[in-house]
């Protein structure tokens, strides 16, 4: 009997040891799970309570229980929780008394990175009315139609977008659109001003009755992606979603005690459902600067005693690319979450900047699945859990890049890949993994389901990634697939910038695909025209056009002209072998265009010119 219990005993000691050896990372991914499991919990438990309990909810028990607490740091403005809390009481009672704003009703906010941005949020939110989320660096066209695509009422804007919101005006009068701008005055005719407006209100709490009709199922905001073909989509955010994307912060390890650093744009999910949201969940301080800068990164870090950093892979790289100081390693950073990190800089920043923990995760603004890498592997994106498997049931397919389309077999079922095997990620629509869609764009959500993937009548969500497995069941982004790229931490839709340089008038065809560039993270644009017969390129002309209609991160760098264009047989641009030679001018035999921002206009494509950007020498 007693040496059964020393052999159980033995056992028991032995068993920490031996699952180290046979399961590595069992505990962990244990651990992780639990993790989600508990923010999945706590978010059942917010959306089933009357009235639902929203992160408008949290952020206001926040700001009671720390109201002098610093929520938000711009520059060397310091807003607490219960300064945010009265100025958004403001926005809602301006919005409410002098626009008569009703709950439903979507307002569109076009700004920068400004205090501003978060308390007309939350003010919306105290109205039960959602946001659309404008791009501020979108013009004309594409403005117009994200504007619409949210059956917005009002827009607000910053006074310093005034030319964009004067071009659109006319359209906007049409549709009986009321224009505000977010200052006291305005010298635009039939836009009105809305600091004045707000600051002739009281601060005082506004009553939970304007918002009975919010539940955690409708619209909160409106979040613009952009998708395979055509122009930005908006995403549907609901009041459920912003909860569960605070998971991230949560399952990270985030408290109260963190300052989180972030120079990303408000109008990403990144820096407002992660980041802003995640500070409110978490009760942390949310630093927040206009726009980012390499040479004042670790200033700003060290002037606000910055713990954690927002991250999309450029931004690090930037950061990497500073010349070397002596106190690079003088700072009180101890977290880094963010995606689209290049394995080479990961190892660099840490060499360079200190034993910083990364989180690199993946994830989509519409998506029903995401992964976090947990385990600090550099590279990945996350492990292959089978906790989380268990819950979120997602496959890699195997996906026919030329088609643009997954693989099916005989049945007509499509086929899993192996490990080491890249493929496309797809999701399947659940309770616990649903797919809100695009709001205005029936056509494109339907575009992003999969039927009858491995039986008949199952419906999965098509990420549009292709990721990788290896062996150890560590996650590896991999590529996009179909007409996106990103650039600059943007995403690119194709089609939307071919419609613009088909505007041009010497413009017969074009075709818009991304290639990559040494050093780089994601890809950058490349256009391939065909001329109308009898007419030149004109390179001053071209270049006028695209900085005209074109955010910098969309505009094509590189212009090649040829005489044909290929098509596949289902009428698709051939663009597989047109990206794989790049703009290299030695592989290119056709005339072939460099975007020189210093000469305003589209120069010859040398080999200096290539040398010089494949040696970092020229930036882009």
């Amino acid at each position: 009997m007693l040496s059964s219990l020393y052999t159980a005993l033995g056992a028991l000691l032995l068993l920490p040891l031996l699952l180290r050896v046979a399961c590595p990372y069992f505990l962990r991914d244990l651990r992780f799970f639990l993790r989600l499991a508990r923010a999945a919990r706590q978010t059942r438990w917010y959306a089933t309570r009357t009235p639902p309990h929203t992160i408008l909810e949290v952020f206001l028990q926040r700001a009671r229980r720390a109201p002098r607490k610093p929520l938000l740091l711009f520059g060397e403005e310091v807003h607490t929780y219960e300064q945010v809390d009265k100025r958004s009481s403001q926005v809602a009672r301006a919005l409410r008394e002098h626009l008569g704003l009703q709950p439903g009703t979507c307002v569109a906010l076009f700004m920068g990175n400004q205090p501003a941005y978060i308390w007309v949020w939350l003010g919306l939110a105290k109205l039960g009315c959602a946001m659309a989320c404008l791009n501020c660096n979108i013009r004309a066209k594409s403005l117009l139609h994200c504007f619409r695509c949210s059956r917005a009422k009002v827009l607000l804007a910053a006074p310093e977008l005034k030319a964009a919101v004067e071009e659109i005006l006319p359209a906007l009068k049409e549709e009986n659109v009321r224009v505000f701008y977010l200052s006291k005055t305005s010298d635009t005719e039939g836009v009105d001003s809305f600091i004045d407006n707000l600051e002739a209100v009281s601060d005082e709490p506004v009553p939970q009755s304007w918002r009975s009709n919010v539940t955690c199922k409708i619209p909160a905001m409106y979040i613009y992606t952009s998708g395979t073909t055509g122009l930005p989509k908006a995403a549907v955010i609901n009041h459920e979603r912003i909860l569960l994307a605070c998971g991230l912060f949560l399952a990270s390890g985030v408290t109260s005690e963190d300052i989180v650093y972030n120079a990303l744009p408000l109008y990403h999910s990144a820096a407002l459902l992660v980041g802003f949201h995640g500070c409110i969940i978490q009760g942390a301080t949310f630093v927040l600067r206009s726009k980012f800068s390499a040479s004042q990164f670790w200033d700003d870090c060290r002037k606000y005693k910055v713990t954690v950093i927002q991250y999309i892979g450029e931004v690090l790289r930037y950061l990497c690319n500073v010349p070397q100081k002596d106190n690079d390693r003088d700072h009180t950073v101890r977290m880094a979450i963010g995606n689209g990190l290049r394995a080479d800089v990961w190892r660099e920043l840490i060499r360079r900047f200190g034993d910083i923990h990364i989180f690199e995760f993946y994830a989509a603004t519409e998506g029903n699945i995401g992964f976090l890498n947990y385990t600090e592997k550099i590279g990945a994106v996350g492990r292959m859990n089978y906790f989380h498997k268990k819950i979120m049931r997602y496959e890699l397919i195997k996906y026919d890049v030329e088609k643009d389309e997954p693989v099916r077999d005989e049945n007509g079922h499509c086929i899993r890949v192996p490990k080491g095997e890249a493929g496309l990620l797809i999701c399947k629509i659940t309770q616990f993994s649903p797919f809100s869609g695009y709001a205005g764009a029936k056509s494109q959500t339907e575009k992003k389901k999969l039927t009858d993937v491995f039986e008949k009548g199952d419906l999965y969500y098509n990420s549009g990634d292709l990721l990788m497995v290896d062996q150890e069941n560590f996650i590896y982004f991999h590529d996009r697939v179909g007409d996106t790229f990103r650039w600059k931490g943007e995403n690119v839709a194709t089609t939307e910038v071919a419609d613009i340089l088909g505007l041009i008038s010497f413009v017969q065809e074009v075709m818009v695909y991304g290639v990559p560039v040494p050093g780089h993270e994601g890809k950058i644009g490349m256009a391939s025209i065909r001329l109308k017969k009898g007419c030149e390129f004109n390179r001053e002309q071209a270049y006028r056009h695209v900085v005209d209609y074109l955010p910098n991160y969309a505009r094509p760098h590189f212009i090649r002209i040829q005489d044909t264009l290929e098509i596949t047989g289902t009428f698709k641009y051939r663009k597989v072998q047109l990206a794989e030679e790049g703009f290299n001018p030695t592989v290119i035999k056709d005339a072939l265009y460099f975007l020189d921002d210093k000469e305003k206009t589209y120069v010859l494509m040398t080999q200096d010119i290539y040398n010089a950007i494949n040696n970092n020498r020229l930036k882009l």
